[in-house]
């Protein structure tokens, strides 16, 4: 079988399901992908998605950045401009919720290794994990880093880690529950895991519908609500204990939505779209275009 087809919610196991909406490939193979609506749990996710064989011909492309630390294009060069205070506000927010400066750091689908880069620069012991081997080999040549494959995820022995992170990540992972029970194993005791999702409840979620970028189907394989988040970490045995917001986020994802909407990029709609988005969210962070579930072992 090459594709998956959903008859029950991949989140909760419901079949209180339904199409919601049609979305669009823009990054790489221009094919359109319904998006399902679980009415138990809130989760929605992409139909008919190519399994886990076939899915990494939908990677291949010079513009998707968290694999080839592209800077072409406007969109990409600011990602990069904001990227650097974007690590030190994650370290800061590690330090802050862990009560520890310096431990055992695991980093789920590292990418080209920013991150763990970073980290490891500030003290922590850390290691990557990343699926993908030209990504994992583009790590070590630009940040002198070796990171490990998917696989090696669940051979890490019990309560290895302080903290275990995912900056969108948790929505790629074809192996949801197995990926989220191992964070639970590998976690200590007092380890906290640091997961960075999409909110498609977000205003510039609900704004652009269909060409929000943030479904980037099917590359998203889930679209999490806050709720959705608390009941599919809890169905594994943890808690979220705080929920931080990405303001950044929806700036880049207002741009990339204003693209495939209209054909431009980088307009003055679109920057106001994503300071609405803010505006929105500054009562309630969790309408915030993309969040940081911070979650602890129960």
């Amino acid at each position: 079988m090459d594709r998956i087809t959903y008859i029950y919610c991949p989140c909760c196991g419901s079949d209180n399901i339904h199409e919601k909406l049609s979305a669009t490939d823009y990054t790489v193979s221009k094919e359109q992908f319904a998006i399902w609506h679980c009415n138990t749990c809130s989760a929605r996710f992409t139909q008919n998605i190519p399994d886990q064989s076939l899915i990494g011909k939908y990677y291949q492309s010079e513009n998707y950045i968290s694999h080839t630390d592209t800077k072409k294009g406007l969109v990409n060069s600011l990602y990069h401009i904001v990227r650097k205070r974007t690590l030190r506000h994650k370290e800061q927010l590690i330090k802050y919720f862990t009560a520890i400066l310096k431990g055992d750091l695991l980093d789920i689908g590292a990418g080209t290794g920013a991150f763990a880069s970073h980290l490891k620069n500030a003290g922590w012991n850390v290691v990557g994990v990343e699926p993908d081997e030209a990504t994992r080999r583009l790590a070590f040549e630009l940040h002198d880093i070796s990171l490990q494959t998917a696989e090696d995820l669940f051979k890490f022995p019990p309560a290895s880690f302080d903290a275990v992170t995912m900056w969108h990540v948790l929505e790629h992972v074809h192996a949801l529950h197995e990926y989220l029970e191992q964070i639970n194993i590998i976690l200590k005791l007092t380890g906290k895991a640091f997961i960075a999702v999409p909110n498609y409840t977000s205003y510039d979620g609900e704004l652009y519908k269909e060409y929000w970028a943030a479904y980037d189907v099917p590359r998203h394989l889930y679209h999490f609500s806050p709720r959705a988040m608390r009941l599919l970490i809890e169905k594994h045995g943890m808690k979220v204990e705080a929920i931080q917001p990405m303001w950044y986020d929806s700036f880049y994802v207002s741009m990339l939505s204003e693209q495939y909407k209209t054909g431009e990029p980088g307009n003055v709609t679109a920057a106001i779209n994503g300071l609405l988005s803010n505006i929105n969210a500054v009562g309630n962070h969790k309408k915030c275009s993309s969040l940081i579930y911070i979650i602890r072992k129960v």
